[in-house]
């Protein structure tokens, strides 16, 4: 399983969030708690917002802790929406294609989990995207074609009917399953931040918002960066969060 962070709020480098807490994300490449795996070291990547609409993205195979450039990086880039991810494969190869975050347009994406058994539906799923979403899609994951599918079914619309609709579309293509799905998700159009968790089986991956921080922003977070700072708060399975500024907003998805 891998980890993610997201961040929302004032204007500040990354690394306050990436690099410096005592349980940074960083960190948890190497020494996760709350996952499988302690260590996530098949690749990384951040994106992050400022003038322009598109965002920016740094993705490489690398381990986090061993690329060099990832320290004068999150040093020089402040921002006040960003997101980022290390990686610990499970379905794909190991390549810059298949690291998150993803990104299409003003959209950035990270993902945390399955879609249970993706052999079996990925071909199903892949016919439901438009021909635009198709030729965007550059990897093999599972992660790249559930943001697509949101990306098709109206997530510049309206995010939780597009993500309920994606949910829904792959319910009824694999109802079979024994495998379960699990998802632990955060999205963004660069002034919004979404986050959501959901499994099949009540076992999503863990995620977090902690708020009351010193930077004074909220952060989405797959383990606490440092549980003597702020507060902490477990989303809990089908949770939605809405973060736009100094406004959050909690919801629940629906499937019925």
């Amino acid at each position: 399983m891998c980890r993610i962070v997201a961040y929302s709020g004032p204007s500040i480098p990354l690394e306050n969030i990436i690099i410096k807490p005592r349980h940074s994300l960083l960190e948890q490449s190497q020494h996760a708690n709350e996952a499988k795996l302690a260590v996530n070291g098949d690749g990384f990547g951040m994106a992050w917002y400022a003038k322009q609409e598109r965002p920016g993205l740094y993705r490489d195979v690398l381990p986090a802790w061993s690329d060099g450039n990832l320290d004068d990086l999150c040093r020089m880039i402040k921002s006040p929406l960003f997101l980022a991810h290390v990686r610990a494969s499970t379905f794909g190869e190991v390549s810059r294609s298949n690291c998150h975050p993803f990104t299409f347009g003003k959209w950035s994406f990270v993902h945390n989990g399955q879609i249970g058994e993706f052999g079996h539906l990925k071909r199903g799923l892949e016919t439901s995207l438009t021909d635009e979403f198709y030729a965007a899609r550059r990897g093999s994951t599972d992660s790249e074609l559930l943001f697509l599918l949101m990306l098709a079914n109206g997530l510049d619309t309206s995010v939780a009917e597009a993500i309920q609709t994606t949910l829904r579309q792959i319910l009824a293509l694999g109802a079979d399953r024994k495998e379960p799905d699990r998802m632990a998700v955060a999205i963004s159009d660069g002034t919004t931040l979404y986050a959501f968790r959901y499994s099949t089986d009540q076992r999503s991956p863990s995620l977090y918002i902690g708020e009351g921080l010193d930077h004074g922003g909220r952060v989405i977070a797959s383990e606490p960066l440092d549980k003597g700072v702020g507060t902490w708060t477990s989303i809990e399975e089908f949770g939605f969060f809405t973060l736009k500024g100094n406004v959050a907003r909690h919801t629940s998805l629906t499937l019925n």
